[in-house]
């Protein structure tokens, strides 16, 4: 039997990727696990990017259909209904976090959020598993540990490759403006920063459209370095979130 564990997934307020969210918690609960949301604040449900939920562009570049289920059922539950502060994150109120990405505008809250980076820093360096998404290592590179270097200084990564950022940039632009580029700095050129050496980090295999399913992990990919799992976007979320549910 699976000894029940909590699992802390910070969140922004709004525009968080449906997907990156979803399936890692539909799997951690499936298993018996306890997932404890946060936001800056606290106290008030939290909400996805609304385009990855009616289709970005003529319902094309969304959330598939399962993940949006997932979502539905997840925006149901107390845990998500009444999160804790992000100033409860702490390595001491449970054993392993998850950092979710996102692209849109109101992603800006968490990953620039310097408290937030200082307490995901003293989760790396607590030893616990960390899962990172998408931008979500983005906000792992931009957390500092004591010595003052990113807490991925010394690890191999994975991120939003700049292909796709720049693809669905280019995509979208004509309509959406930069709602795909949440910062002039494309995410891996500034994950690459971070690092000691630039081979740390690890593309993986070229893809813009076929996802991994909870049946298929064949088109997913991930890095894992130690209690460290990192992943490239909402294709990957299955294989990611298996990868943390054998760390727990």
């Amino acid at each position: 039997m699976t000894t029940p564990r909590t699992v802390f997934i910070p969140v922004p307020d709004t525009d968080f990727d449906v997907t990156e969210v979803s399936v890692p918690w539909k799997l951690l609960v499936e298993a018996g696990h306890n997932v404890v949301f946060l936001t800056e604040h606290g106290g008030k449900p939290p909400a996805a990017d609304p385009l990855l939920l009616s289709g970005v562009i003529f319902g094309q570049l969304g959330a598939d259909p399962e993940p949006k289920r997932f979502y539905a059922e997840l925006s149901q539950t107390r845990a998500f209904q009444e999160p804790m502060p992000w100033s409860a994150l702490d390595p001491g109120g449970a054993d392993a976090l998850l950092l979710p990405g996102g692209h849109a505008p109101g992603m800006r809250q968490y990953l620039g959020n310097t408290q937030l980076q200082d307490r995901v820093a003293k989760f790396f360096e607590s030893g616990k598993p960390v899962a990172a998404i998408c931008h979500g290592v983005l906000l792992a590179a931009r957390s500092k540990g004591h010595d003052g270097k990113s807490v991925l200084a010394q690890r191999r990564t994975t991120c939003l490759p700049k292909y796709m950022e720049r693809t669905a940039y280019f995509l979208t632009a004509w309509k959406l403006g930069r709602y795909y580029r949440t910062y002039p700095l494309y995410v891996e050129d500034e994950v690459k920063l971070a690092l000691a050496q630039e081979s740390q980090f690890e593309r993986g295999p070229r893809t813009l459209s076929k996802r991994g399913t909870r049946a298929d992990d064949a088109p997913a990919f991930t890095v894992e370095d130690g209690q460290y799992v990192s992943a490239r976007w909402p294709g990957d979320a299955y294989l990611f979130g298996k990868q943390l549910l054998a760390r727990l």
